[in-house]
């Protein structure tokens, strides 16, 4: 993981307010997450996702503006966290790995799903620093 010990620095960008707020509450559960932020659309969380450097992103793929597969094209390669779609669609899970999206989740969100994203998060991630030593 990067900047605070062994946390998941984990953004949430989704343009309905309950559906960021139920998976933050979900997050919250989790000792090994800190949320550093909240994003209502796409552009925003591009922002977001730019200025905080987070571990992992859960992107939401039909916000205003900008959608989840539009900020991920965005963003710039040096900047890119590993991306988990979170959504209610099925349709789009072949476009979303084929942005190396590390997980694609159907919305409603289940704890227990939750964190089969989280731990496959951690593996990437240290695969990753095991790679660059």
């Amino acid at each position: 993981m990067t900047h605070t010990g062994d946390k998941l620095r984990i953004v949430i960008a989704d343009d309905e307010r309950p559906a960021r707020s139920f998976l933050a509450a979900i997050l919250r559960k989790f000792d090994d997450v800190e949320i550093v932020g909240e994003a209502a659309n796409g552009k925003d969380a591009v922002t977001l996702i730019e200025s905080t450097r987070p571990d992992l992103a859960l992107l939401d793929l039909q916000m205003p503006e900008v959608d989840g597969l539009g900020v991920v094209r965005l963003l710039k390669k040096n900047r890119m966290p590993l991306i988990a779609f979170v959504t209610a669609y099925d349709e789009y899970a072949v476009r979303a790995f084929e942005v190396n999206a590390v997980d694609y989740i159907l919305k409603p969100v289940e704890t227990a799903r939750l964190r089969q994203t989280l731990d496959r998060v951690r593996v990437l991630a240290a695969d990753c620093a095991n790679y660059a030593n």
